[in-house]
């Protein structure tokens, strides 16, 4: 009589996972404030046209305090900057700045750490050895010191924000994926797909990378906010975009030689880079909650 082998464990659509994730996650208070937090920036980026009061790039009434009225109409609720840019304007077409570039940096991050991952824990031997030490070179240097090398080296533009918060995260996510295709590899669902004679590509895609997914997700939202900060930091030493794109952290820099006199230009694209960075956070805190009951 033949024996059956041991499969995968059932997978359930991506729909439906979603689903439950959504459900499991309105048990979790501080996963739901983080969910809360972070859906109040999304919809500010989305609506920023309707939403923003004067344009973020025109010039009224500079050094203007919060609260003050414009001649021709409207208020400045936050404030103006030195040059009479409207401060609330600028933080909401910011918020598309970050949302746009942060994910797409973090997406890039974990496509090419997830690629050198599974290879690196599936195929062990010489290319785990080899993307291990390469993994090992790029970790040794200072963070801030990698994104500079690489900004400074190829510009700066959105585009090598992206090139360099991947080639500076990319490591640390082979690192998690590395160790997960290790534990997950012995299990007897992937003994039995080599069996099969499943190609190592649909093992490491179909069989491994699905049932990683959890700690994945979590750490994916941890990262936003950590690529949330340094998209911050990379604008403040006037290496994010280019003037004059609304940017939180150029706008911190900008006003940095007035913040004693006018501590509003700094105090609210601080408070908007907090408050997302904690949004992130928190929702990765309610998801870790989620996959320690699953």
């Amino acid at each position: 009589m033949n024996q059956r082998l041991p499969s995968a464990p059932a997978r359930d659509s991506a729909f439906r996972r979603a689903v439950r994730r959504v459900a499991l996650l309105r048990e979790s208070p501080v996963g739901m404030i983080g969910a809360g937090i972070v859906l109040f920036w999304v919809l500010v980026a989305v609506l920023a046209p309707l939403i923003a009061p004067f344009e973020p790039n025109a010039t009224y009434h500079p050094y203007a305090r919060p609260g003050a009225g414009h001649v021709g109409g409207g208020t400045f609720w936050l404030g103006a900057d030195m040059i009479g840019r409207d401060i609330l304007s600028r933080i909401i077409w910011g918020t598309r700045t970050v949302l746009v570039y942060a994910p797409l940096a973090t997406f890039s991050a974990y496509v090419l750490g997830i690629l050198m991952g599974l290879a690196a824990g599936y195929k062990r031997g010489w290319v785990d050895e080899v993307l291990s030490r390469l993994g090992d070179v790029l970790l040794s240097f200072p963070v801030l010191v990698l994104y500079i090398i690489v900004i400074a080296t190829v510009g700066a533009s959105g585009v090598n924000i992206v090139i360099a918060i991947t080639v500076a995260g990319a490591p640390g996510v082979m690192r998690i994926v590395r160790g997960l295709t290790l534990e997950i590899g012995s299990r007897d669902f992937v003994a039995a797909a080599r069996l099969r004679g499943e190609p190592a590509w649909y093992i490491m895609a179909v069989e491994i990378l699905p049932n990683a997914r959890g700690p994945l997700i979590v750490d994916a939202c941890l990262r936003l906010g950590y690529v949330t900060i340094t998209i911050g930091v990379l604008g403040f030493l006037g290496l994010g975009l280019p003037p004059p794109d609304a940017d939180w952290g150029s706008m911190i820099n900008q006003a940095r030689g007035v913040a004693m006199a006018f501590p509003h230009m700094t105090v609210f694209p601080c408070i908007a880079i907090s408050s997302l960075v904690l949004g992130f956070n928190l929702l990765a805190d309610g998801l870790r909650e989620i996959s320690l009951r699953d």
